[in-house]
């Protein structure tokens, strides 16, 4: 288990440090489209690669972080249904979860996503629109995401199994973590605080 552990550390790790860096695959997505939006009506000039590449950063930026997604706890949950239960009860549906759904999902996703992308890879497949990109890029982020999501979705279920042995902290609890409004709250407390400061 302390192996397993190592491991479930180790994706953590490289799930957090995906999730920190693709939030520019939005600012990169929405700057490029901002740019365009103003080329376009300023001088009446666009092209479909720009509306593209648009697509290719969210698409990436989505797949990408649906492990850091789900390593802090952001996917979808029944919650109405499971929060009755005890927490080895809530542990248990995780691990059934992870085990029957997530991993089968993921596999089936690879078995079909990676010679999808090799294809594309291999022809060069380009869009079909004038001044489009080529495909294999975006279609390399399916096995790629996936590959991420099932890692963690593994960790999750190392981490669940060590909890249930009394090994680790319940690894469903968000400590130390402040909710949106705490947040906002933090920082008008902070800008108030400066103002005080500077008058």
């Amino acid at each position: 288990m302390n192996f397993l552990l190592r491991f479930s550390r180790a994706v953590d790790w490289l799930n957090g440090q995906i999730g920190k860096y693709v939030i520019w695959l939005i600012l990169a997505s929405t700057v490029i489209s901002a740019i365009n939006a103003v080329v376009r009506k300023v001088l009446n000039v666009s092209s479909n690669a720009y509306l593209e590449v648009q697509w290719y950063l969210f698409a990436a930026s989505f797949l990408i972080a649906a492990g850091y997604t789900l390593l802090n706890q952001e996917h979808v949950k029944v919650d109405v249904l499971v929060s009755r239960l005890s927490k080895r009860g809530q542990i248990w549906v995780d691990i059934i979860g992870f085990v029957f759904f997530l991993t089968p999902f993921c596999f089936a996703i690879l078995w079909y996503g990676i010679p999808f992308f090799l294809q594309g890879y291999r022809s060069g497949e380009m869009s079909n629109n004038a001044g489009g990109l080529l495909r294999w890029p975006v279609y390399a982020m399916i096995p790629l995401g996936f590959s991420l999501l099932m890692l963690q979705g593994w960790s999750e279920l190392i981490k669940r199994i060590a909890f249930l042995q009394g090994r680790i902290e319940d690894p469903t609890s968000k400590r130390g973590e402040k909710t949106a409004e705490e947040e906002l709250a933090e920082s008008i407390r902070r800008l108030a605080e400066a103002q005080t400061k500077s008058s």
